[in-house]
């Protein structure tokens, strides 16, 4: 990725990403057994809806189709596109997500890890990022960008529809940059989310504001703060709203605070 730049320091580590077997991420065959029960009754399936959308609904919301990594991983070369930097400045919100040394962060939905390449020098020298990805061929082109860059404190996770593959209690901060719009089951996922945060952990969601009319992305890829208050807040999760940074050309940054 052009956009990125990290010290020399960084760049002579070793230059594959950490394998191995960390305490916060749960053994696998636990990660990808599916929830006991997925109360269904909260969505609902529309035949008449948007064509960018899978046709189920959440609290009134329709859930976007999943960006995938695309045949010849042209999924993945749009997320690392050189423009990006200039449309969401990735650096203004890494700087604005306030990290902090040995911190332990989770990038859910991380893709080819475009977010999380550039959180983990922040949390140096002790801490990691776990990047959690459904799909094979991003966790691969991820592995392959920390071999590029020498990052050593990125660790892949493989989650599915339901969970992230996190244990409870073990992170600091999750966040999801254009994402949580894309779940299929989303109460289910933030259930996991929330049972992993630590207390006083934040949740990130970062989003396309549906509110602006001048964003140029299909209003389906967008999501207003009233909507991501009210699907986040449920008195189940334990999460509550604490401030939405205003500093993205076209995106909100919206930090919700583990009880």
């Amino acid at each position: 990725m052009k956009t990125i730049t990290l010290p020399i320091f960084i760049l002579l580590l070793a230059a594959f990403c950490s394998r191995s077997t960390a305490l916060a991420v749960e053994e696998p065959d636990d990660a990808t057994k599916a929830p006991t029960v997925v109360d269904e009754s909260r969505y609902e399936n529309r035949l008449d809806h948007d064509p960018n959308g899978i046709g189920k609904f959440y609290m009134g919301r329709e859930i976007a189709h999943v960006m995938g990594f695309g045949p010849g991983g042209q999924g993945a070369d749009w997320l690392e596109r050189s423009t990006r930097e200039e449309e969401e400045r990735l650096v203004l919100l890494v700087r604005s997500l306030q990290l902090k040394p040995g911190e332990v962060v989770a990038d859910i939905g991380s893709g080819s890890g475009v977010i999380a390449l550039r959180m983990s020098e922040q949390l140096l020298p002790d801490g990691k990022v776990f990047a959690v990805d459904v799909q094979d061929e991003m966790l691969e082109r991820l592995k392959a960008n920390c071999e590029r860059f020498g990052i050593k404190n990125i660790e892949p996770v493989k989650g599915t529809q339901y969970k992230t593959g996190l244990k409870p209690a073990s992170v600091d901060m999750a966040i999801m940059v254009d994402v949580y719009h894309e779940f299929e089951f989303p109460h289910e996922m933030m259930t996991d989310i929330a049972k992993a945060m630590k207390p006083g952990g934040r949740v990130v969601l970062v989003e396309y504001r549906k509110e602006d009319p001048t964003v140029p992305i299909k209003e389906i890829h967008k999501l207003s703060q009233g909507q991501a208050k009210k699907e986040v807040e449920q008195a189940e999760f334990g999460l509550r709203w604490t401030e939405t940074i205003h500093v993205l050309p076209r995106q909100h940054i919206l930090i919700f605070t583990k009880q």
